[in-house]
């Protein structure tokens, strides 16, 4: 499907496809810091794979990138993206909570990278579990991998491996409030249905 295929009707499916995710995946990060996540009204948009590494911010930006692949009746690839920032704030609140007040600097790089991964892995599975009670399907989902380097390059990357599998992604762009974290701890969920795939969303969703 083209993207100018699509009816509002469809794309409003789509973000809300979105937001019920992103509000699943703040539930298992309060779960996983063990104190009150709240969730600004995340921005969720359907665009095209190959205008991903145009469509946000800055290319030379520096970001942490968690990578899965879901297997099932809807099929697809998921990543978590945050700014280096971004992602050593949420590392040290999760080793903060998990090592009984460690100083976060005094853990090494490896450590940091393991607990970034874990986080990544917990939001995106709750990301994809949201879906598939939506729809009423089953998943695998495979083990994470982990990058850093600029925004435009993950990106490219992610277009070119991707884009040989669908053309489409599912951006949502969300501030989680963590509580007693200063300005919050934002994120991007970038969901890649494989081909078919979004056709068999919409179509469990009654919207094709």
């Amino acid at each position: 499907m083209d993207l100018a295929n699509f009816s509002s009707l469809q794309l409003d499916a789509m973000r809300e496809v979105g937001n019920i995710g992103a509000g699943n995946a703040a539930t298992a990060l309060s779960m996983m810091l063990a104190r009150p996540v709240d969730m600004d009204v995340p921005k969720a948009e359907l665009v095209s794979i190959y205008e991903l590494a145009e469509y946000y911010g800055d290319p030379l930006t520096m970001v942490s990138a968690v990578f899965v692949r879901s297997e099932g009746e809807f099929t697809c690839s998921l990543i978590f993206i945050q700014e280096e920032d971004e992602g050593r704030k949420l590392v040290d609140l999760l080793i903060s909570h998990q090592m009984g007040g460690m100083d976060p600097a005094s853990v090494p790089e490896e450590m940091r990278d393991s607990a970034l991964t874990e986080v990544g892995n917990i939001i995106l599975s709750s990301f994809l579990n949201a879906i598939n009670v939506l729809i009423g399907g089953t998943h695998s989902i495979s083990v994470p991998g982990i990058a850093h380097d600029m925004l435009g390059s993950i990106l490219d990357v992610v277009a070119s491996i991707f884009g040989q599998s669908g053309e489409h992604a599912l951006i949502v762009d969300t501030a989680l409030k963590v509580e007693n974290v200063e300005g919050g701890i934002s994120g991007k969920v970038i969901m890649l249905p494989d081909p078919g795939s979004l056709e068999i969303l919409l179509g469990k969703l009654q919207v094709l």
